[in-house]
């Protein structure tokens, strides 16, 4: 059942036993909830002041000689780049003119424009609907915390940009204290991303609890990063399970979490592309380019991602999947 269908079905059970104390339960409630999105928000509206100002590289010649001669870019002089329409910082969020999207995928995205000699044009997409634009020639490339499987590369091509690591995070006073195995979440509430690398190995898990007989997990989908936050900070679910860099943003910013456990495997995070077109080797070049020049560990660390960068990128890497 999703979050707030359960929130309702629970709210008219307690106004049936006793309506003043729904009351007064759900105006605590709200008063929690406004207090630790005020605390949180106001560490991370400062975080976000800081890093408006875009890092950029210089051109890079190798990188622009590998550009095909018939490709077409969606638009001209510049590089295209889809990313997510939700605010999920430090991936990508709106700055506080409500226009300016800023974030380390908007980093990386501004190096690679920038070597490649094109300016940079952002263009906010839906997870289900970057596939479709990026077949029509929407744009050029998706940077989106997309995880490179088996199964993605016989789509489109990838250039690996930064490792991706799936964590589990609760409240620091959680009774939870490790998630290492399916066991550990059996009969658990877990905010999940739908069509995400983690719901599907959060699926898997789930299955292994039916077939050992135990209560499942139960999925719930919040898509907006600062609601399921909210959900988990406020107590309505036991845990979150995300990608490791927003974990880390939200402790940074003062969140009340910490990580119980990681998921199984190794994943990198990609630059897609359209398969086949030859884009992705100048791509890559761009982003190597900007390693060994330093920008991309700037980049990085002033999202304090610094953990999770390659030492090299890499052209559709072999996956291993769980």
């Amino acid at each position: 059942m999703h979050a707030v269908q359960t929130g309702i079905v629970l709210g008219l059970t307690l106004a049936i036993l006793s309506v003043t104390g729904c009351y007064d339960s759900e105006i605590a409630t709200q008063t929690q909830e406004s207090h630790l999105k005020t605390e949180f928000s106001e560490k991370e509206q400062q975080t976000l002041r800081n890093n408006m100002v875009a890092i950029h590289s210089n051109q890079n010649t190798e990188a622009i000689a590998l550009i095909p001669p018939d490709f077409k870019f969606a638009k001209d002089g510049y590089f295209t780049v889809a990313v997510g329409t939700n605010s999920f910082p430090p991936l990508h969020v709106l700055a506080e003119d409500n226009q300016t999207r800023i974030g380390s995928e908007i980093d990386i995205a501004q190096l690679i424009a920038d070597s490649l000699g094109l300016q940079l044009q952002v263009i906010p997409t839906s997870w289900e609907n970057w596939p479709l634009g990026l077949a029509s020639g929407k744009f050029d490339a998706v940077l989106s915390n997309i995880a490179v499987t088996e199964q993605r590369k016989q789509k489109y091509d990838f250039a690996t940009y930064r490792k991706d690591m799936l964590a589990f995070y609760v409240t620091k006073d959680s009774k939870i204290k490790s998630i290492q195995t399916p066991d550990d979440i059996a009969g658990l509430k877990i905010v999940v991303g739908s069509g995400t690398n983690q719901e599907r190995l959060l699926l898997q898990w789930i299955e292994n609890n039916r077939q050992k007989g135990l209560s499942p997990a139960q999925p719930i989908y919040l898509e907006d990063g600062a609601a399921a936050a909210l959900a988990l900070q406020s107590g309505r679910v036991d845990a979150y399970v995300m990608p490791n860099v927003m974990g880390v943003w939200q402790q940074a910013n003062g969140a009340n979490i910490k990580a119980v456990g990681k998921l199984d495997g190794t994943w990198s995070v990609a630059v897609a592309v359209k398969k086949g077109t030859g884009l992705i080797n100048a791509i890559q070049t761009s982003i190597n380019g900007v390693i060994t020049n330093g920008t991309y560990t700037q980049a990085l660390s002033r999202w304090n991602l610094q953990n999770e960068g390659i030492p090299q990128s890499v052209i559709n890497p072999l996956i291993q999947d769980k």
